[in-house]
């Protein structure tokens, strides 16, 4: 099953999470002032997911961001329980991002 990008408001700003294709929410974006940028975002999600070198790890190893080329924070983890946990979750971003589809909410 495909994942899926679920675009929404938070107050007024824009987010989104990226659900695997069984449901489970595996990365959550910056806010945004505008649904553009929230859609930009996407699409660096989009390009940098299958990327090894894009995922930061916290330092206990429970979380990880996923970065821009520029180094620009673009997504984040959940808490996991384990790094190892955490690796299988970056895995799921990686399998979930690549031609997911766009729920837009807004």
């Amino acid at each position: 099953m495909a994942g899926k990008y679920v675009l929404k408001t938070s107050g007024d700003q824009f987010m989104f999470n990226l659900h695997a294709g069984n449901g489970q929410i595996v990365l959550t974006s910056e806010r945004y002032a505008s649904r553009a940028g929230a859609l930009g975002s996407i699409a660096s999600v989009q390009s940098n997911a299958g990327q090894g070198a894009r995922y930061e790890p916290s330092a206990d190893g429970l979380r990880f961001d996923l970065r821009a080329a520029n180094g620009q924070a673009i997504g984040h983890s959940e808490a996991y329980s384990s790094a190892d946990a955490a690796r299988s979750g970056m895995d799921a971003v990686k399998r979930a991002a690549e031609g997911a589809t766009t729920d837009d909410q807004t």
